[in-house]
């Protein structure tokens, strides 16, 4: 519902501001909610995949007191670099 909700607030803002024209505003706001769903469809399985590389090396991690979260943001990052992800 949240995305729907961004969704349409883009829309309307652009209309207002003048910056697009269009026909079908319905399905625009439809479009523009379902790429912003992939987007974060995208953060969700990087996530995961995060997650599981990190759990392949929790002893690792634990033996050399090394911050989990300091962790999966750093392999997060560059994951996310390397695939041209946007955070």
């Amino acid at each position: 519902m949240q995305i729907e909700h961004l969704a349409f607030s883009i829309v309307r803002n652009l209309l207002k501001e003048e910056k697009i024209i269009a026909d079908d505003k319905i399905k625009l706001i439809e479009q523009i909610a379902q790429l912003i769903y992939n987007e974060f469809q995208k953060e969700d399985e990087l996530d995961q995949e995060v997650r599981e590389i990190l759990n392949k090396h929790i002893e690792k991690i634990r033996k050399e007191n090394i911050e989990y979260q300091t962790m999966f943001r750093m392999i997060k990052t560059k994951l996310a670099k390397e695939r041209n992800i946007v955070l």
